[in-house]
């Protein structure tokens, strides 16, 4: 895939360390097919240990034990409970299943993280890092609704002079946010309070 052979990371914080033996049946043999020629894929389920923005890579300890770091780009999905969300959500604990290609550097790329179990459980989230002021804390915000995407738990908010942020649900929503959000028309002028994921990100942690 083109996105894979154009991967260029530099020796960073994480040290890839894939050694798959026999016994792990999830990723399909992928050690014994290495320099095949053409990029292999398969899957590994684990825990997530962290996200390292800086170099792109998410660490998990793999079912077996094995600590794993896989790159991944603005092309991979995070999944949980039929939504999208940003892997910048990822929270350490996660129960996770990331489907996996060899990339060119001899490491592991992925482009699909499928969440399992969160660690929040049924609480309203965590705060993240990341945040537009760098601090993660939650903020009360405000705007108008532009668009809302109903399966993937997002809306599109106009916050003012030509900006807009796409808001995201958190992963266990209260079931009151949750009528909230599923009654959001556009045109409605909301109030929640939320934490930035990157600049035009934010994640809801509850309506105001």
């Amino acid at each position: 895939m083109n996105r894979i052979s154009s991967i260029a990371r530099p020796s960073g914080a994480f040290v890839i360390a894939l050694v798959f033996s026999s016994a792990c049946s999830q990723l399909g043999g992928l050690g014994s097919v290495l320099g095949a020629g053409q990029p292999q894929t398969g899957q590994v389920s684990g825990t997530v240990q962290g996200v390292d923005t800086r170099s792109q890579q998410i660490v998990l300890t793999a079912t077996n034990g094995q600590q794993v770091a896989l790159l991944y780009d603005q092309q991979t999905q995070v999944t949980y409970q039929n939504r999208s969300y940003a892997v910048a959500n990822l929270e350490r604990g996660d129960r996770v299943t990331a489907r996996i290609q060899q990339a060119q550097n001899g490491g592991y790329y992925t482009d699909l993280v499928q969440v399992e179990q969160s660690v929040s459980g049924s609480s309203s989230g965590t705060i993240y890092s990341g945040s537009r002021n760098g601090s993660g804390e939650m903020q009360l915000l405000q705007g108008v609704v532009r668009q809302v995407d109903r399966q993937n738990g997002l809306f599109a908010l106009d916050i003012g002079n030509s900006n807009t942020l796409t808001v995201s649900m958190t992963y266990n929503p209260t079931q009151a946010d949750q009528n909230h959000f599923q009654n959001l028309r556009i045109g409605d002028q909301v109030r929640f309070y939320g934490v930035y994921l990157n600049n035009n990100r934010v994640e809801l942690r509850r309506f105001y």
